[in-house]
């Protein structure tokens, strides 16, 4: 079987999000059943990847020594469960620094794809933020939204009906592997 492509966003999908923003790995809680979901994944044979805006680092907020701290949290809460995120992507800059990483800008979807040498054409793409999804149509990827962190706010202003929206990322991830039955 050859392997299959998902990326997800970490904060509001994965872990529960903050408008102070996550600084700490004790600020980094994993929402109830996202980490089971990733094992699902790994299990059913996806490579997973995490992109993630950080502009708390041009704020000064945390450094990357923080940032690596609390991704290192995520691979043993992981781990633990025998499972893997493969990749983790992410934007350092502010709002204003006009890079192509930091999302709705493709970037961090196109440096994993070229990491994995995967289309992105298609590939589900799951966050709570508008941002999120505008990445995704910008590179033909599936767009898949989750009602946590911003989700609610996104799905309300939401106008594109080809969006699926699930509660949360164990119910997506449940409904993407029913579909390749």
């Amino acid at each position: 079987m050859s392997a299959r492509h998902i990326i997800l966003d970490r904060d509001g999908v994965i872990n529960e999000d903050s408008d102070d923003f996550i600084k700490s790995p004790e600020e980094w809680i994993p929402i109830p059943g996202s980490l089971e979901a990733i094992a699902r994944l790994n299990q059913a044979g996806y490579q997973v990847a995490v992109a993630s805006n950080q502009s708390g680092i041009a704020r000064g907020l945390f450094d990357t020594r923080t940032l690596n701290a609390i991704h290192q949290k995520l691979h043993r809460e992981l781990a633990r469960l025998g499972a893997q995120v493969d990749l983790v992507a992410w934007c350092p800059h502010g709002p204003d620094d006009g890079c192509e990483c930091r999302k709705p800008a493709p970037g961090l979807y196109r440096r994993i794809a070229r990491r994995w040498n995967a289309p992105l054409e298609g590939m589900p793409v799951i966050g709570d933020s508008l941002r999120d999804l505008q990445a995704a149509w910008a590179v033909e990827a599936k767009p898949i939204l989750v009602r946590t962190g911003k989700g609610r706010r996104t799905e309300a202003s939401l106008e594109d009906p080809r969006v699926p929206v699930f509660d949360d990322l164990a119910a997506a991830v449940k409904w993407l592997l029913s579909q390749e039955d």
